[in-house]
């Protein structure tokens, strides 16, 4: 079997935006029947959501709206982005232009061009805009879900959900 695709979706708390990608293209693969080609994980670029080496599970709201969807991401505990994740993932994705400036600092810069604007997979070049501070969990949702579907479809997968 050929390596798996490996995904980390990464946003500044890892308790909205990036848990929210990570388990909508979770999802997907396993609708699609191809999760068995990918590992999906998601971090933090700051510590802010994580105390004492513990995350903070996914903020409620988001927790909420992945579960309107039937999405489940029970036991997702923030997790701070680390310089090795760059040799373990070959995406590394970041949901607005702050992000992909602090991964780039943690991770040393981006060499092989592994880390990408998350939208852009959607054909915007845009920000995932942060529930914390709108409020709107549904229109964060509406992003995360083109922007997982225009990854998948990047990558050669055709998406007809």
């Amino acid at each position: 079997m050929p390596n798996k695709i490996k995904v980390l979706m990464v946003c500044h708390g890892n308790i909205c935006r990036s848990p929210m990608a990570e388990f909508v293209l979770k999802d997907l693969t396993q609708k699609l029947n191809i999760s068995h080609h990918f590992h999906i994980a998601s971090a933090a670029t700051s510590t802010e959501e994580i105390w004492g080496n513990v995350g903070n599970p996914v903020y409620p709201p988001a927790k909420k709206e992945l579960a309107k969807h039937g999405i489940s991401c029970e036991g997702k505990r923030a997790v701070q982005l680390r310089k090795d994740d760059y040799d373990k993932y070959d995406f590394l994705i970041g949901m607005d232009s702050a992000n992909i400036r602090n991964m780039n600092r943690i991770l040393g810069g981006d060499p092989e061009r592994k880390t990408h604007l998350f939208l852009t997979f959607a054909g915007e070049n845009r920000d995932v805009a942060d529930p914390w501070y709108t409020g709107n969990f549904t229109a964060t949702y509406n992003d995360v879900l083109a922007g997982c579907k225009g990854l998948l479809e990047y990558l050669g997968y055709e998406v007809l959900l």
